[in-house]
Order: C-alpha cells, then structure tokens, then sequence
C-alpha cells in the first residue's frame, strides 16, 4: 500500500552503490526501515539525521524494510546547520533516539516528545541543560519518568526511579547536589532553559548518571559515545 508519512530519520545506512537503508522514526507506525534510491535532487539534505521529512512508501505487513518512491525535508532547520553546539546537541539526540526508538508501532505521546526535543535543538538559546531535558521528556511515555521528591527526601535512587532518606546503601544512588539538581530538573518546564546552579561538571556528570538511569530501565540502550563530544562542546 502507497503511503506517505511524516518520519524523523535516525540513521541512512549505505546499501550497495546507489540505495541506502533509511532508519526513521515515523507519526503512523513508530520505527520503520525504507529502502531508498540515492541521487534524485536535493535528496541528501532529507537524509540527514533528525531531518523531518515527507516520505512516500510503499508498505507492506510482510515487509521489514519498505521501499521508498521519495523522499523529501518537510521542515528545514534554521539554526542547527550553522552553529557546533546544536550540532553537537543534535549528534547527542540522533545517537538517543536511535537507541531507544524502537517501538514498531503508532505512539502520539512519545512522537510529540520526540518533535519537542528537536525543535527546541533548533530554536532555543540556552542549550546547556538541553541534553539533560531530552532525557527527562522521553522518559514519560517510556514508561519511567523520575518520581519528584516528597519532603525530606534528598537522594535519589537510580534503579526504582525515586527519592529516598540518606542511609540506603548501594551502587546506584544520587546523593546531593546533584540529586537537588535533578528534583529541579524534573520540576522544569521543557521549554526553557532550568535555573539550576551547577558547575560544568557538576552538569556533565549528572548527565552521565541519567544516562546510566537509561541503561537500568532500558535493556538494549547501551553506552553511548556521543556525550564526550557533548562534554568538550559545552564545557
């Protein structure tokens, strides 16, 4: 059946000399592969990662990989191409959203996230907590957003995903001040930049425990390799 789509691409994998294999995040039917015929005009712009594209495929229930009659952006950044923080911001999503994207199914809660985190790549000025927030919104309809803290609780713990008292002692546990950090990052609005003082690695090392959250509640997530080019960017 010929359908066409709104997608997010994730990843272009080479396939032979003149087709690549289109990893993309899609509005009707969550993680979908296209097979795509490379060199038609102004193609490579929409096989960028996190380019927001209009695809016309041809779908089958039989099909694991679909083939693709074109390919086009629907929106063009504005800002991401020319500026190596949000390109460094972008790399750190794209590698994300490859990661844990995998439902092959339909899912407006987790595509609306995933349109907000790219569009605030691309429009807000203050990408320093960006990262962090991107974490934080999918992980809503991942099924494992973070518990705000209740009164007296001041370290969270990593594996249930909640506040609790000083004393539990075990690998995996937040202690102040990045645990205050976290309870107001959770407390933030997504878009606009968190008034959370902290200093550069203070920042960078509660994003790598978020990322260690990810990989307690997310089996297939793995180690990622985008956040030391993030952490050399931002500073």
């Amino acid at each position: 059946m010929l359908i066409t789509a709104e997608a997010i691409v994730l990843r272009a994998i080479a396939h032979g000399d003149r087709s690549v294999v289109l990893k993309a995040w899609t509005r009707h039917a969550g993680a979908r592969s296209y097979l795509v015929r490379v060199g038609a005009k102004g193609q490579q712009a929409a096989l960028q990662p996190l380019s927001r594209i209009e695809i016309i495929g041809d779908e089958r229930p039989d099909r694991e990989l679909h083939p693709a009659r074109s390919v086009r952006v629907n929106r063009p950044f504005l800002r991401i191409p020319f500026n190596p923080i949000r390109g460094a911001v972008a790399l750190f999503v794209q590698e994300l959203f490859y990661r844990v994207l995998r439902a092959e199914s339909a899912d407006e809660e987790l595509h609306e996230a995933v349109e907000e985190i790219i569009e605030a790549i691309d429009s807000q000025d203050d990408l320093r907590w960006l990262p962090h927030q991107a974490l934080m919104r999918l992980s809503g309809p991942l099924g494992f957003k973070p518990e705000l803290p209740e009164a007296g609780l001041d370290h969270f713990d990593l594996q249930e995903g909640r506040f609790v008292p000083a004393g539990i002692r075990h690998g995996h546990l937040l202690a102040p001040p990045l645990s205050t950090a976290l309870s107001e990052l959770i407390r933030s609005e997504f878009n606009a930049a968190p008034a959370i003082v902290a200093t550069s690695e203070q920042r960078n090392e509660l994003l790598d425990h978020l990322l260690l959250y990810y990989r307690l509640h997310l089996e297939a997530m793995g180690a990622m390799r985008s956040p030391a080019v993030l952490h050399a960017v931002l500073g």
